[in-house]
């Protein structure tokens, strides 16, 4: 089977493989090239993890093993084998490969490529495998350029993700392709990929140890270096080769691995998926009472990245929408600790804000404020500019008060326990609601043993509400 011809393109467009002063990788010689390039996978047999799409039987497996090509999204965090699997494709179906970056491609340059397959297809009857990286930074129009061509065969698509598809790519490409999910590898599977490394003398790190030996690696320190890649092999390996520029007499211990390792992040993007689900993770663990789990990923963002002024708004919306009026101190709290960070900073400030979070997760929880304040807007909304009636409107002139303003209106503190029985303050037209229900928990259960003492005094009803019809919501 012949290998699949590669070619790269970029900004400027050509179809012809780049003869500039600086190659793509594949071109130039082995030596020159990062260890993570040399070490690419060439098989299915080369690749490590992955068994969700590459077990025995999985559709991509298939694809690749039976040269049988479709149009595909690989979706996955950096280093999981998007690249590798798309070459892998094109090379088991003898197909032509070009590589796009829609960092720096455009329309132009699928247009070229569209040329070159077209001419590929009329002079040998091979298809062409088109693969865009980074198909979420082309807008709406540049992805909808793909679909005639690959609705009619010259071009099987495969994009390669970090973003969620259903957001950033246009349904109709999601409609002519199939998306595979790619997931982070594990510590066990970046470990086993920097051990192949070692151990290949063509394309890895064998035999460059002193006198032709191969470089070695302590466990612990091969376990640090695991850890640290946060499962994204490519990580893996270039820590892997300034590792071994740093190991002494041939061997790789703690202290080098920790060299390497220290001040590497866990993967966050500030405003992809990867922030909105662990700010999700936090949201819930505060309101499912674990604050263990709250605290873990609390920090977890604020390893990553993400702006602690951020987070203190966040937490204030814990505070008013799962704690409520249960705890109001949890407001008051949250409030306190956005002012602490402000006034001292990072990394001191963060203390305050994690005292927020574990004080709101342990706090008993309501949600009946937050759900009242959504119904009343409902009524709002449906209910339109209902009149206010005369007994609560103001009255500050005496032509006001000759017209009924206010005229009839009790005086709560003039009543027994500064409670007017029987007195209704929604307005005419609205029906009888009972927006608020205090939960059973916190601050709240007492709040609602009063209200359903004052309801006693009125027959049952909330607020003196039996002079309009309409039942309780």
């Amino acid at each position: 089977m012949r290998v699949a011809e590669q070619t790269e393109m970029g900004l400027g467009g050509s179809a012809e493989p780049r003869r500039s002063a600086a190659p793509p990788a594949a071109e130039r010689p082995l030596a020159d090239r990062p260890l993570a390039d040399r070490m690419r996978p060439r098989s299915i047999a080369d690749i490590v993890g992955q068994p969700q799409v590459l077990g025995p039987g999985k559709p991509l497996r298939v694809a690749l093993e039976t040269g049988r090509l479709h149009s595909m999204v690989l979706w996955g965090p950096p280093g999981s084998g998007k690249t590798t699997l798309a070459r892998l494709v094109a090379q088991g179906s003898d197909a032509q490969f070009i590589a796009l970056s829609a960092v720096m491609a455009g329309i132009k340059d699928v247009r070229a490529a569209v040329e070159k397959a077209q001419a590929e297809r009329a002079a040998t009857g091979r298809r062409t495998v088109l693969f865009l990286d980074e198909v979420h930074r082309f807008n709406k129009t540049q992805q909808d350029t793909f679909l005639p061509y690959i609705e009619d065969g010259t071009l099987v698509f495969i994009g390669a993700t970090t973003e969620n598809p259903s957001f950033e790519v246009v349904s109709a490409l999601l409609s002519r392709a199939r998306v595979y999910v790619l997931r982070a590898l594990q510590p066990a599977d970046t470990a086993e990929i920097m051990r192949r490394a070692l151990a290949d003398p063509e394309r890895g790190l064998g035999g460059r140890g002193p006198g032709g030996a191969d470089v070695e690696v302590d466990e612990p320190a091969l376990e640090l270096l695991a850890r640290a890649a946060d499962g994204d092999g490519r990580r893996a390996l270039n820590m892997l080769e300034i590792a071994a520029d740093l190991a002494v007499e041939g061997r790789i211990g703690v202290a080098q691995a920790a060299e390497v390792a220290g001040g590497t992040r866990r993967r966050f993007d500030k405003g992809g998926e990867q922030f909105y689900d662990q700010m999700s993770a936090l949201h819930k663990s505060v309101r499912g009472t674990d604050p263990n789990a709250a605290l873990y990923w609390f920090c977890r963002m604020v390893d990553g990245g993400c702006d602690p002024g951020y987070l203190a708004r966040r937490i204030v919306r814990m505070a008013v929408e799962d704690i409520g009026l249960a705890d109001p101190r949890g407001l008051q709290l949250a409030i306190d600790a956005w002012t602490a960070y402000d006034r001292l900073g990072s990394p001191e400030g963060e203390l305050a804000l994690a005292n927020a979070v574990i004080y709101l997760a342990c706090a008993p929880k309501s949600n009946a404020v937050y759900t009242a304040f959504k119904e009343a807007n409902a009524d709002v909304q449906e209910f339109g500019t209902l009149e206010v009636p005369m007994p609560l409107r103001n009255a500050p002139t005496s032509l006001m008060k000759d017209l009924g303003y206010g005229k009839g209106y009790r005086y709560a503190h003039d009543e027994p326990d500064a409670y007017a029985a029987g007195e209704r303050y929604l307005p005419e037209g609205l029906p009888d609601r009972r927006y608020y229900q205090p939960a059973p928990r916190g601050l709240e259960l007492r709040i609602g043993e009063a209200l359903t003492r004052l309801r006693e005094r009125n027959g049952g009803r909330d607020g003196g509400q039996g002079s309009s019809g309409g039942g309780d919501r």
